[in-house]
């Protein structure tokens, strides 16, 4: 049996052919990736941006229900654990890359361009101006919004203890109450007379107190502290 001779013709022809067909292939990956990176850059600018979006048209449908919360929720749980709820231009961390893509599948799915970005976070995340585990929302309308991602650690387990006096001024001047008997019952009996009474013990106790108070409040109008109800979507570090 002959074999076929080569047609160097042909050959060349069908180089050209898988040439291009590699040549589209790069194209398409290419434009894959450059639709990628534009996309990115308009969410990056969107979340930067920081422009004020009361709601995004979502497919009501397609949204997960244990991710939608009203803003009464969210300022109980900032208020309980002082964290602050402000826009996304505010905020200096970094977002992940896993933030990105789900806010991309999620306009995917939705078919709109998600803005108004949100994010719950401890005040040093932000930016904010004079007078560890964010959460990013985006607006849903009627005071709702939509939790796309959470990243970083998680809250230390006694926060919420921990931030409990700076919730209202009655729960700080208990706190201070209590300090304040401690330090009286750890002052040495006859200490300012030789027979220790009732009645001194708690001229020591007010004394305490007093001292006690007075550094708290100094430092609390030194660096603008507030209350948690005060602060927690507010842009001011020291509202």
């Amino acid at each position: 049996m002959l074999l076929k001779k080569t047609n160097i013709e042909e050959k060349l022809a069908m180089a050209k052919i898988d040439t291009l067909k590699s040549e589209d292939l790069l194209l398409e990956v290419r434009e894959i990736l450059k639709d990628n990176s534009d996309n990115q850059e308009r969410i990056k600018k969107n979340i930067s941006g920081g422009r004020k979006v009361i709601e995004n048209q979502f497919d009501f449908d397609q949204l997960e229900t244990n991710k939608i919360y009203h803003i009464d929720q969210i300022r109980q749980i900032c208020i309980d654990y002082r964290l602050r709820f402000l826009n996304s231009k505010y905020f200096k961390g970094v977002i992940p890359q896993e933030a990105f893509h789900k806010i991309k599948a999620l306009e995917k799915n939705h078919n709109l361009e998600v803005k108004g970005f949100k994010i719950v976070a401890p005040s040093k995340l932000f930016k904010l101006k004079d007078k560890d585990d964010p959460l990013l929302f985006a607006p849903i309308g009627n005071d709702y919004f939509y939790l796309i991602h959470k990243w970083g650690n998680d809250l230390h387990p006694l926060r919420k203890i921990l931030m409990w006096p700076f919730k209202n001024i009655v729960n700080l001047a208990l706190l201070l109450f209590l300090i304040s008997y401690a330090v009286t019952l750890m002052v040495p009996e006859g200490l300012f007379s030789k027979t220790s009474t009732s009645a001194e013990f708690w001229i020591v106790f007010f004394f305490m107190f007093k001292s006690i108070a007075a550094v708290v409040i100094f430092y609390g109008f030194a660096l603008g502290k507030n209350f948690n109800p005060a602060i927690w979507n507010s842009k001011y570090f020291n509202a």
